[in-house]
């Protein structure tokens, strides 16, 4: 979908030829002179209509427009979030019907974090996924019309959101794509692709290259499956050739049984989203690619299948990771985490600025924290304190988890240096802390997203989460260091020195 941004008022967006014209309204709206503004303050004061965030007024051949269909949408206080929930209800209203061009515009100015969120509720609500569909009706919007009174003020802004969508859209793409559909094979052909369509740099290493490297635990996994395993290396190479970049890990379990510590059959099929945190580190690709910032990123994509067979790892086995670490196997569905380690000890060569890992790794992590915010963990406070304020302003939100030692306790083994797995108490954490023991000396932050990535039920489908949080933590950066912050005190702090 295409979007566009001009200066518009209410009275001009009226006159603009369009299939629907969207106006979000906030409640300290005041009557103007215009035909168009004269009505939504007659619903509003009959009491007919109210402003709170989602509620909508519908009209069809309004004589106040010349767009044939009008949707009033209230924004309550205008917030970024509250804007964001209008757009998608008066979205989710035409998504179904012939509407190929809106033209959205506000009665107040919005700020440009709002304007970002309108955009991103736009896409989100008007998104279908048609490729294993026999018959494609995608998406029936093809452009909208951003129009606000204060251009210059959100074009940037603006811009970020456009950007995002995109990668957003990328990211659902290949996380709603059946296993059979997005193997390790093309997952990594798509990150090919997306480096030619780009100018990016690829690499995609197979099985031979990955045992030369020593990365014996993330071979462990793929043993069990026919489909050959894959380590993507993408560059974007933004900023000056000495500046240390930061490098972003994406899990890629293309399907997770559980191997030989089989799951369940309900909802396995879900499992086809164990790959969602590769699949955000390729839409935040195609997002810096969009917006070119100064800065230097490098996406690590292990990606295999975890399957049971005879050749299988198998529950007590030991395995020898790149890092030299033995790990005693004691289940093998904590899969995530043996090729995770492997990419954080690759991850070295780059001597990054930071080191940023995303996985659908836990669901100690969904009972935690649902699906509202992703699980953060991080050995720094101001990559802590980056990532909060990132993800609040893109609307992605994750919470601060705690990373303290006596955590690590459970991950004893008598024989091999660590377990994969402990008790079910702070599972998430555990997790974490297993995979603190492959960082070096650079800051890392560890995402789990296990609630965040999809959604169940009816609404079944990837939420291309957390495209928006690494975007906007990858814009803020300057070609400096990290920024330096103090941790917001609500949150955990790890009990390891920060970096």
């Amino acid at each position: 979908m295409n979007f566009e941004l001009k200066s518009l008022t209410v009275s001009s967006a009226a006159q603009q030829a369009c299939d629907a014209l969207i106006v979000v309204v906030s409640q300290v709206f005041s009557s103007a002179d215009d035909s168009l503004s004269a009505l939504i303050h007659q619903a509003l004061s009959s009491g007919h209509w109210e402003s709170k965030p989602g509620k909508l007024l519908q009209l069809y051949a309004s004589d106040t427009c010349k767009a044939p269909r009008l949707l009033v949408a209230g924004c309550g206080d205008g917030t970024p979030k509250s804007l964001k929930k209008a757009v998608e209800a008066a979205a989710a209203a035409i998504k179904g019907v012939a509407v190929r061009r809106v033209v959205l515009c506000f009665t107040e100015a919005p700020s440009a974090a709002g304007v970002r969120a309108a955009v991103l509720g736009l896409a989100e609500a008007t998104y279908v996924y048609t490729t294993t569909l026999s018959k494609k009706e995608g998406r029936r919007l093809e452009r909208c019309v951003v129009g606000v009174p204060n251009r210059p003020a959100v074009l940037d802004d603006f811009q970020h959101a456009a950007a995002a969508v995109q990668g957003i859209e990328l990211a659902k793409e290949w996380g709603n794509r059946p296993a059979n559909h997005a193997t390790p094979t093309l997952l990594a052909g798509a990150a090919q692709d997306l480096a030619k369509q780009t100018g990016m740099r690829c690499e995609v290493l197979g099985p031979k290259e990955v045992a030369k490297l020593g990365m014996g635990s993330f071979m462990s996994v793929a043993r069990g499956s026919t489909e050959p395993l894959r380590f993507v290396v993408l560059h974007y190479d933004g900023g000056p050739k000495n500046q240390a970049p930061v490098v972003l890990i994406g899990k890629g379990i293309t399907f997770d049984t559980g191997g030989i510590s089989i799951k369940p059959a309900s909802e396995m099929d879900e499992m086809k989203f164990d790959m969602c945190g590769a699949a955000s580190v390729l839409g935040t690709f195609a997002a810096l690619a969009q917006l070119k910032p100064a800065i230097n990123v490098v996406g690590l994509i292990p990606t295999c299948e975890n399957m049971p067979a005879g050749n299988a790892v198998k529950p007590g086995d030991v395995v020898t990771s790149m890092s030299g670490q033995t790990i005693e196997v004691l289940n093998t569905d904590a899969e995530g985490r043996l090729i995770l380690c492997d990419a954080l000890s690759y991850a070295e060569r780059f001597k990054p600025r930071a080191v940023i890992d995303i996985a659908t790794l836990t669901g100690a992590c969904v009972v935690a924290l649902g699906a509202v915010r992703s699980g953060m963990f991080a050995s720094s406070d101001a990559l802590a304190e980056a990532l909060v304020q990132a993800g609040d302003a893109a609307l992605d939100p994750c919470w601060r988890m705690p990373l303290d030692d006596d955590y690590a306790e459970g991950l004893k083994s008598k024989f091999a240096d660590v377990a994969n797995v402990a008790g079910r108490a702070g599972g998430a954490v555990v997790a974490a802390k297993f995979l603190q023991r492959f960082v070096g000396q650079f800051p890392w932050a560890h995402l789990d997203i296990a609630g965040t990535a999809w959604k169940s039920g009816s609404s079944k489908g990837s939420t291309g989460r957390p495209v928006g949080l690494l975007l906007a933590y990858l814009m803020a950066q300057d070609i400096g260091s990290l920024p330096v912050a103090k941790a917001r005190s609500p949150r955990a702090k790890p009990s390891t020195p920060s970096a």
